[in-house]
């Protein structure tokens, strides 16, 4: 620590986009950073999801019609949504949770909480790739379209509760025809469409892999292979155990360990669950490039431009984080999105892909410091760890370096529900 008590040297446990974002902004205050990822940069949830930067749509994730769409599903061994039906107390548990929270008020408050990190989503990657990160951001709408112009009730009532609570979000309705005049991919068999403006894309796997450069260049390490064991806390600092190799050392530890987040959390006081929410995603050869992703509310498939070919992205599997890749789940993704497209060689799959998603049971992040001074977790964004993971960096940044948590992250706190009283609050 230095004169001020702001810390020097900081490790970042986590290699992925929210990792690498916290790691940057304190670059940015002058800490000295070490990145460990136990893996690679970017392999787990930030490498292969639909890339969407999409601060119109972040939005909590239980809400009532979810778990309508939820009890159908477990009748469904293909539906999007898939838990396992063998016996998992802590799993049921966990969903139990997540259950209490699919209420309209419960949403309306969550909301509420989203609406100001939202907001600044989008200028946080401006400060990224305005200063060293050699990535790029296009902005294009979300096409929604359905196979059905009913079936577009649900969404449509969804961006006007959105609307409602705050977060602006401008869509307008097409015909079949209108959407594959801008779309030429989408097939006959969609009859209506709602185009989501203001949105942006990215690929999200070089747009990490930039990050992790730019946090080298600027001198931070970044060691892979690291897998943390434990923490080791003293009056100097904060020690990082690994299970093979040499500890690390520092004045301040950032826990942003994603679905495995619970592992070293949990031990210093975070009780709030994080499960892991699986998504698949696979690629395919196009016969002309599509313009702006395409989502199919109905059968949960987003689609998004990546590499001059198609990456298809979908499920929502509530199994261990380090599962194997289920087939059956891909081959599920092409029986919903087949008839929807064309000009897709679905023969072709490329980059076959699974990675957990953090999912927390009330639908909200965990960022801020734990009871032990010093260590900060940042996890648990669900589906929008990529579109908030920038913002996230440079406000726990702001916290680590000031002692004082931003307006912002105050709802995010680890500790809400419970240990209060253990954690330092900010003033």
């Amino acid at each position: 620590m230095n004169a001020a008590g702001q810390p020097r040297t900081a490790v970042v446990v986590g290699g992925g986009i929210v990792g690498l974002s916290v790691a940057w902004f304190l670059q940015e205050h002058g800490v000295e950073v070490t990145v460990v990822e136990r893996a690679e940069v970017g392999a787990g949830a930030s490498w292969g999801n639909a890339g969407w930067l999409s601060p119109g749509l972040a939005i909590p994730l239980p809400e009532p019609s979810v778990l309508r769409y939820g009890f159908r599903s477990l009748m469904d061994p293909d539906a999007p949504l898939y838990v396992p039906t063998k016996p998992d107390p802590k799993l049921w548990a966990f969903l139990t949770r997540f259950a209490a929270h699919c209420t309209m008020p419960q949403w309306r408050k969550a909301m509420r909480h989203y609406l100001p990190v939202n907001a600044g989503a989008l200028d946080a990657f401006d400060v990224l790739t305005s200063n060293g990160v050699a990535a790029k951001t296009v902005e294009a709408p979300i096409m929604a379209a359905f196979e059905r112009a009913e079936q577009a009730g649900d969404l449509r009532h969804e961006l006007e509760l959105i609307n409602q609570a705050g977060q602006e979000i401008n869509f307008t309705e097409l015909s079949g025809d209108e959407v594959r005049k801008a779309v030429p991919q989408v097939s006959g068999n969609v009859e209506l469409a709602l185009r989501l403006d203001g949105q942006r894309y990215i690929d999200p796997g070089a747009f990490t892999q930039a990050l992790a450069a730019s946090v080298r260049e600027r001198g931070g390490e970044i060691r892979t292979g690291f897998t943390a064991r434990t923490l080791r806390h003293g009056p100097k600092g904060v020690t990082v155990e690994a299970f093979a190799g040499d500890p690390v050392h520092a004045d301040t530890v950032v826990l942003a360990t994603g679905s495995w987040l619970d592992e070293l959390a949990r031990p210093l006081g975070v009780k709030m669950p994080v499960r892991a929410g699986r998504g698949y995603s696979f690629s395919v050869p196009v016969t002309e490039e599509v313009p702006c992703p395409v989502y199919f509310p109905a059968v949960r498939v987003a689609c998004t431009p990546y590499q001059g070919r198609l990456r298809v992205a979908g499920t929502m599997e509530f199994r261990h984080a380090d599962a194997p890749l289920d087939p059956r789940r891909v081959s599920s993704i092409v029986n919903s999105a087949r008839k929807l497209l064309t000009g897709v060689d679905w023969t072709e799959q490329a980059e076959t892909w699974v990675g957990p998603r953090p999912v927390t049971p009330d639908g909200l992040p965990l960022i801020g410091e734990t009871k032990v001074p010093g260590v900060f977790v940042a996890g648990g964004h669900g589906m929008w760890g990529v579109t908030l993971g920038p913002l996230t960096g440079q406000l726990l940044a702001e916290q680590m370096v000031t002692g004082k948590a931003p307006a912002a992250l105050h709802p995010f706190d680890p500790h809400r529900g419970g240990l209060r009283g253990l954690v330092r609050r900010s003033a």
